[in-house]
């Protein structure tokens, strides 16, 4: 146990430290940011996966990301659409957004389980 804790802290500041120096050299600096966060943390968790689990574990982790980052493409482009929409209220854009990502998200679910692998 605290091996794999201590494995997910290293290999995890490794791969955060170094698509942070990515983004760092990108402009606009912002990019850091996104360098420096989800595809390092999917990276650092699919390596212990495969590497405690095995490819099948891996494999349906990596599914999972999949899925989560179309659901957050779709919530990204509803939550521009609503700034858009001036007289919308910021709850109601909210809960239209979180709503929007959850159908989302749970549909691919659905989608691939019923599927199968």
């Amino acid at each position: 146990m605290l091996g794999e804790i201590t494995s997910r802290f290293l290999l995890g500041g490794a791969i955060v430290s170094a698509f942070s120096m990515i983004g760092g050299a990108l402009k606009p600096p912002t990019f850091a940011g996104i360098f420096g966060a989800a595809p390092s943390v999917a990276i650092a968790t699919l390596s212990l996966a495969f590497a405690t689990e095995g490819q099948s574990y891996a494999a349906i982790e990596s599914r999972s990301m999949m899925i989560g980052a179309v659901a957050l493409i779709v919530y990204s482009a509803a939550c521009a659409w609503t700034v858009s929409v001036r007289r919308m209220p910021v709850s109601i854009a909210a809960v239209f957004c979180w709503v929007t990502w959850l159908i989302v998200a749970f549909g691919l679910w659905l989608a691939i389980r019923t599927v199968g692998p």
